[in-house]
C-alpha cells in the first residue's frame, strides 16, 4: 500500500462515516445512551473533517511546489508559443 493510498483512505467520507456508526452502536451496546454516542459520533466526524483538511492542503502544497519547479520561465528566452504576429 503506497503513501498515496493510504491519504485516500483517511480522507474518505466513507471511512469516517463507517467509524461513527460502529462506535455509536458500540456504545449503545455497552449501555451509553443515544446522546453520549451521537455525541462521540460528531467528535469523530470533526476530527475527520480535520485530518481530510490537513492531508488536502499538504497534497495541493506539494502540488504547487513541484509544478512552480515546471514551469519557470526565462525572460531571456521565451516560449516559442509567445512570440506576437507583428
Amino acid at each position: 500500500m503506497t503513501k498515496e493510498d493510504i491519504i485516500r483512505k483517511l480522507t474518505s467520507r466513507k471511512l469516517w462515516v463507517a467509524l461513527v456508526g460502529f462506535v455509536t452502536g458500540l456504545l449503545v451496546y455497552l449501555g451509553q445512551t443515544e446522546a453520549q454516542a451521537a455525541q462521540l459520533g460528531a467528535l469523530i466526524m470533526s476530527f475527520g473533517s480535520l485530518i481530510a483538511y490537513i492531508f488536502g492542503e499538504g497534497m495541493i502544497d506539494a502540488a504547487r511546489e513541484s509544478s512552480d519547479k515546471f514551469f519557470v520561465q526565462d525572460e531571456a528566452h521565451p516560449p516559442e508559443d509567445a512570440h506576437t504576429a507583428e
